[in-house]
């Protein structure tokens, strides 16, 4: 399987493209480098799975006690 990072590997300004008016500002401007590591990524997929999962449940719920509410009400 092949293994991939969350963080990609950082470019050095010589390896960027040709354009070389200001070296300085072009060796990164990932967001990613904010992210920590693995950990901190594997964490939020995590919650994300966890809310998407918790939302699911509720939406299933509210679809089969809203007909049942509209019965008891008539």
């Amino acid at each position: 399987m092949t293994y991939i990072s969350a963080k990609p590997a950082r470019q050095h300004a010589e390896s960027l493209p040709a354009n070389d008016n200001d070296r300085a500002t072009l060796a990164d401007l990932s967001f990613l480098d904010v992210i920590n590591d693995e950990d901190t990524v594997a964490d939020i997929a995590r919650r994300a799975e966890r809310l998407g999962h918790a939302t699911l449940i509720a939406m299933a719920i509210g679809l089969a006690a809203l007909p049942l509410l509209c019965l008891m009400l008539v």
